[in-house]
């Protein structure tokens, strides 16, 4: 990639697009940057195949991969998500010849990997814990992976200082690491892991320990990084706000295997399992009535997606954006929208305003089911307060049935 290329690439990533609230539009110049990388890394190799991945720790006998397989285009960012325990930094340190496998392949731009040692793989790694000297500057830190590998002073000097201006910490490199922010010093752990040009970045929760607000400031920075940077990358989190944010696909785990891969906005609107749409964002269980094809919820047919449950009695999983809200009288009769469509009668019991969108938790009068409506703050009715009488309406949007 050239350096025109590559700043033109980054500067698509910076503008606005790239928030967990609107990651799961599918538009924006985030995508655009993130196609751009793939289309110039197709050539340069770096691609990844973990098949048929086994995993099992001395003295259990549950598998923490279990016929694991993962494919990664060269300069994608694949984000595994899932809950403790799921698997998800075993892959990882099994990609990374950390962890021994009982089978399986691991293959790195066709190559196959699977006895090569952790040092010999091409790859560097971001953990939670920074794992800096504390005795060296931040350009003596971003250094020590060269120097190892017997890089010249002078060009080492040359490649480390690219690195902290790519993360945007040279005017910091002589300053020692403990008198950095947390945030500072994960985005030399960053530069140093960049600076040795891996085939493969691994990222194992390398923001849980920091605070919600530079959280965020450093996982964007994050991805316009791997965007301007090129380098194939697997990022493990438990967060899926971060996940939806910053990944070109999704690996959602579930007991060491991945249940569904897909894009950020596939995976929300398009679950293919009750897991995955439990997982990933807020989900309505609404108890109704399943063909296979469309169900019946408060009166109301929705379609439904590929592998929907059929049966007479049935929870159908409802995004609260996907459900309207009107505010009626309380002298209005049950359910009453002006004369026009019926909708379930239900009860405001909490109502969460969270800037520009608002959430309210609502009780069905008829069957006392919990339903949370979301939706923009500016369309809040403006009498709505905790016991206000409302109908709920499900939109036509596909659904899955459990």
């Amino acid at each position: 990639m050239s350096m025109t290329q590559r700043h033109s690439v980054a500067h698509g990533a910076s503008t606005p697009g790239s928030t967990p609230a609107e990651a799961p539009d599918g538009n924006g110049s985030v995508a655009q940057a993130a196609q751009a990388v793939l289309a110039q890394s197709s050539g340069r190799g770096g691609g990844v195949q973990m098949l048929g991945i086994d995993k099992i720790y001395p003295g259990s006998d549950v598998k923490a991969l279990d016929d694991f397989n993962l494919e990664i285009k060269p300069g994608e960012m694949v984000v595994l998500l899932g809950g403790s325990g799921c698997g998800k930094s075993t892959a990882l340190r099994s990609l990374a010849g950390l962890e021994d496998i009982q089978r399986g392949r691991i293959l790195v731009g066709g190559q196959d990997m699977t006895s090569v040692a952790a040092n010999k793989r091409g790859m560097a790694m971001v953990f939670q814990a920074y794992s800096l000297f504390p005795h060296m500057s931040a350009l003596q830190n971003v250094e020590f992976g060269l120097e190892i590998r017997g890089v010249g002073r002078e060009e080492r000097r040359r490649r480390a200082m690219g690195k902290l201006e790519l993360v945007g910490l040279s005017d910091q490199a002589g300053k020692y690491t403990q008198q950095m922010s947390g945030g500072q010093q994960q985005r030399v752990a960053l530069a140093r892991a960049l600076a040795i040009d891996p085939r493969v970045l691994l990222l194992d929760e390398p923001l849980s320990a920091l605070d919600a607000k530079v959280r965020v400031q450093l996982r964007d920075e994050i991805r316009r990084i791997q965007l301007e940077a090129g380098t194939t990358t697997v990022f493990v989190t438990h967060d899926q706000e971060e996940a939806l944010a910053i990944a070109d696909r999704i690996g959602v785990m579930n007991h060491g295997r991945i249940e569904q891969i897909a894009d950020p906005l596939t995976l929300y609107r398009r679950p293919a399992t009750e897991y995955v749409a439990t997982f990933i964002g807020l989900t309505n269980r609404l108890p109704g009535s399943s063909d296979g094809t469309q169900a019946e919820i408060f009166g109301h047919r929705v379609p439904l997606l590929p592998n929907s449950a059929k049966g007479a009695a049935v929870n159908v999983l409802v995004r609260p954006e996907n459900i309207t809200l009107h505010a009626v009288a309380d002298t209005d009769a049950p359910g009453a929208l002006g004369g026009e469509a019926q909708g379930a009668p239900a009860r405001v019991s909490m109502v969460h305003f969270l800037g520009s969108l608002v959430r309210v938790d609502t009780v069905v009068d008829y069957s006392k089911t919990q339903v949370t409506v979301q939706m923009p703050a500016g369309e809040l009715p403006a009498s709505l307060g905790i016991g206000s009488p409302v109908t709920l309406e499900p939109r036509p949007v596909p659904a899955l049935a459990v």
